[in-house]
C-alpha cells in the first residue's frame, strides 16, 4: 500500500502580508463586496483577488493563493 504523506499546513501570516492583505481588501473593497445592481461579476473579483495575491506574494513567507487569502480576510473580520 502507498503510504499518504500527511497534508502540510502553511506558515502563519506575517505582519506584513497581513497589512499588505488589509491595504488593497479596503482599496478594492466597493468592487469585492458592493450589493445591488451595480456589483461586480465573479470575473471582475476574481481579478482583483490575483492583483491582490501579486501583491501579498513578494512579502509572504510562502506563496499564498486567492483562497488563502480570502480565508485569512474572513478570520480578519
Amino acid at each position: 500500500m502507498a503510504e499518504d504523506s500527511p497534508k502540510r499546513r502553511k506558515a502563519n501570516f506575517n505582519e506584513a502580508e497581513t497589512e499588505v492583505l488589509i491595504e488593497q481588501v479596503l482599496k478594492h473593497e466597493q468592487l469585492l463586496f458592493a450589493a445591488g445592481p451595480g456589483r461586480a461579476s465573479a470575473g471582475q473579483k476574481r481579478k482583483v483577488w490575483e492583483l491582490i495575491r501579486h501583491k501579498v506574494n513578494p512579502v509572504a513567507a510562502c506563496p499564498r493563493d486567492v483562497e488563502d487569502l480570502k480565508k485569512r480576510w474572513r478570520d480578519l473580520k
